[in-house]
């Protein structure tokens, strides 16, 4: 199930779950405590809505979804049939950096990072990635998709025999309490966005677990290895997959992993 990449270079709506630090027992309300909550509602920062997931850890009961998911430390995974997961891992620090899903003919890069409290991170982080495709020589479209607002890219590649291709790309986000999670789409998804129910299926199935320590906002949340997987550090084989990427070039954050490619 689990294969491993070494990394060539060093919304409006309702959140789901409470913050103790605010929520507290409600039961009935006076009238007067009812209009606060709901002015004080009115003025926190839209983030999207995540009802359908991606949750955070504290929203749900169980995270391991009855031993469905598989936990990688700052993430926990769901599992489908047929679905390979591939762990991309930085050659020098042999420290897990970004995790990708390969589902038939399409694959989804995930990367967890952390993000202020008061607000998203994911309309700065459109700008910076329109900003490095284009300077790529590629182009960008911005569109609302399944999950939410997302770039829907292309840029030129040249392919293994010299020739000059272009290599589509959609760019998700979706930005929760203190974090933010990336989804890279690669693949026959990329091209053809009627085929992506089980990749969106997949990504808002994703439970994420920023933990309590202090984070710079874009810093990486920290991933790691599941317990049958092998150390990182050891040489590994190459594997094909779908939608190899001119993403690698891509660095949307001033800290934090760049996009990896997929081989």
């Amino acid at each position: 199930m689990f294969r491993k990449k070494r990394q060539q270079d060093g919304a409006d709506g309702d959140l789901t779950g409470n913050d103790p630090a605010t929520d507290g027992p409600h039961g009935d309300e006076p009238d007067g405590d009812e209009e606060l909550a709901s002015a004080s509602a009115a003025a926190a920062p839209a983030r999207g809505d995540r009802r359908g997931g991606p949750h955070d850890v504290t929203e749900v009961d169980d995270p391991s979804g009855g031993g469905a998911r598989v936990d990688l430390g700052g993430l926990w995974l769901p599992g489908r049939p047929g679905l390979e997961v591939r762990i991309e891992a930085d050659q020098e620090t042999s420290e897990v950096v970004a995790v990708t899903l390969v589902l038939g003919d399409s694959a989804l890069q995930v990367q967890p990072f952390a993000a202020p409290r008061s607000e998203g991170i994911w309309d700065d982080v459109r700008t910076e990635i329109r900003s490095g495709i284009t300077q790529q020589g590629g182009t960008v479209d911005e569109v609302e998709g399944p999950l939410g607002t997302e770039l829907r890219t292309r840029v030129p590649v040249r392919a293994g025999d010299g020739s000059q291709q272009v290599q589509p790309a959609r760019f998700v986000g979706v930005d929760g309490p203190r974090w933010f999670l990336r989804g890279v789409v690669t693949g026959q998804a990329a091209v053809d966005p009627g085929v992506d129910a089980e990749l969106v299926a997949l990504f808002r199935d994703v439970i994420v677990v920023r933990g309590a320590d202090p984070m710079a906002p874009r810093d990486p949340i920290p991933l790691r290895l599941p317990p049958s997987a092998s150390d990182p550090a050891e040489e590994l084989a190459e594997p094909e997959s779908p939608g190899a990427g001119s993403a690698a070039d891509l660095k949307p954050f001033e800290r934090g992993p760049e996009i990896t490619e997929i081989h």
